[in-house]
């Protein structure tokens, strides 16, 4: 499993950095840079929402990935060592993306 470091600090899931949700998806079905990309997991984090009730953070954390042509997509499943979700302020899936993502040669 991967190692994450998740800068979508408004996502319900994000915990320091970390994840909660036990399994992300990352979609980008054509994708060709980290652009093409987004976390659908993504869930924007609202007034009254309890981060710690959906799950445990963690640091390691399976991918679902869907971004063919990344060099880490293995049967849709991401293989790399570490992954970067990126999306600082980000209110909605679309406004993340996978800072991680190579395209494959």
């Amino acid at each position: 499993m991967p190692d994450l470091d998740c800068s979508a600090e408004n996502c319900t899931y994000n915990d320091s950095h970390l994840c909660c949700k036990g399994v992300i998806k990352v979609e980008g079905h054509q994708a060709n840079d980290t652009e093409d990309t987004c976390c659908r997991s993504f869930d924007e984090r609202r007034e009254g929402s309890y981060r710690n009730s959906i799950g445990e953070p963690s640091r390691y954390i399976s991918i679902e990935c869907e971004a063919e042509k990344c060099i880490y997509n293995e049967d849709n499943v991401c293989t790399a060592d570490t992954i970067g979700i990126a999306g600082y302020n980000a209110s909605e899936s679309d406004q993340t993306e996978c800072a991680s993502f190579q395209l494959r040669e």
